[in-house]
Order: C-alpha cells, then structure tokens, then sequence
C-alpha cells in the first residue's frame, strides 16, 4: 500500500496564460480613462445634486446688457449672429438660431400684433451668451453666463458647447467602464472563489438600485 508522503504539498492549478493578458488589459483601459474618470465622476455627483441635496458648488455669474444696432439694421437672424460675432469677439459658430414668427396675442382683452423675434445663442463650456432682439427694435438684449470652475466641469459633463471630438473621446470612457465592468466580474470569479458569493453581491446591488428607482416613481 502507498503511503502518501505527509511533506508533499498539493499543488495549486495553475492560472490560465489568457488570464495574465486580460489583466494587463483591465489595468491599461482603468489607466486611460482614470483622468476622465475624476473629471466625470466629480461632475457626476454634483449632476446627481441638482435638484435633491442641493450641493450649492456650481455657480454660474450671471450678467445682461443691451447694445445699440447697426443702421441699416441687420435683415436676418444670421445677420444679427454675424454682427454679435465681431461685435462680442465670440471665435465660435452659433450653437442655435431661432426665429419665432410675428403674431396676434391678446393681452388686457385686445389682440395685438407681436413682432417676429429672432434668437441666437452661444455657448462653451466657460461661457453661454443669449441674444433676443424683437424685430423693429434699435437694440438687441444679451445675457451671458460665467461658469465657475465646478460649473465648467459640469458643462464639460453635457458636453455643452464641445464638439465631435469630445463627444467621442466620452464615448472611449463609457466603453472602458463596460470593458472594466465585463472583465471584473471575469476576472473576480476567476481569481477568486465562491461565484455564489459574486451573484449574492451583484443582485443585491441590482436590486437595491431597482427598489430605490420604482420607489421614485410613485407620487
């Protein structure tokens, strides 16, 4: 009968070799998005406060003026954002032009003719400028928003006033934290133990965040 040697220690399986590569490949895309990362998770909180448990950190310095038109005056909605353009030395296209045509209201029981109004906004994500000029006028109206630093980062957050570029840099982030997602749960049920204890966890979490939404929605 053989007696199995009691110093002899069992042997642990070894890891598969693909495991090492995915994890190399979690550690780079956490790395690449660890900067946006920051910037959007701190936005985020103070997004998530907007409304409920206000955090009073985003501020935007607002200020108005009105300025004198051009004769003869501009004949067009674009003319009016071309003459704001070189007037306010705004680099940048308009981010909307609106014209809302002239109508009959009635106000104190009398209809009245309302004049056409033309609307042109700016925006980035330091600044938003917002033009109203009402047809006939010798002035336009102009109200522009100064963004403070936690606003900036949260205009950054909407993607206000930024382009494609950005908007596709945002969506390498949003794919990195499904890659990070996918591969965690990969590599934590492989890395670790009880796959139980890993479903526990996670549709507990599910759960909790599908309880606190159907909570919401009552009235």
């Amino acid at each position: 009968m053989n007696v199995q040697n009691p110093g002899t220690l069992v042997q642990k399986p070894k890891r598969l070799p693909w495991l090492k590569w995915l994890r190399r490949i979690h550690a780079w895309v956490g790395l690449w998005g660890a900067a946006l990362g920051l910037l959007f998770g701190v936005s985020g909180i103070l997004l998530n406060h907007r409304t409920v448990m206000k955090i009073p950190a985003a501020q935007m310095e607002q200020s108005q003026v009105e300025l004198a038109l051009p004769t003869p005056l501009p004949n067009d909605a674009k003319a009016l954002a071309t003459w704001l353009q070189a007037q306010l030395n705004i680099n940048r296209e308009p981010s909307k032009i609106s014209t809302e045509p002239a109508k009959t209201v009635t106000w104190a029981g009398q209809n009245i003719q309302q004049p056409s109004q033309w609307r042109v906004d700016f925006h980035s994500p330091q600044h938003s400028v917002n033009a109203e000029y009402w047809v006939g006028n010798t002035y336009v109206s102009v109200k522009r928003q100064d963004a403070n630093i936690f606003a900036f980062i949260t205009r950054l957050h909407k993607g206000v006033g930024m382009g494609t570029a950005w908007i596709l840099l945002a969506d390498t982030l949003a794919g990195g934290l499904v890659f990070l997602s996918l591969t965690g749960l990969l590599l934590w049920t492989k890395l670790h133990g009880s796959r139980l204890a890993m479903a526990g966890l996670g549709m507990t979490s599910f759960g909790l965040a599908i309880f606190v939404v159907l909570s919401s929605l009552s009235w």
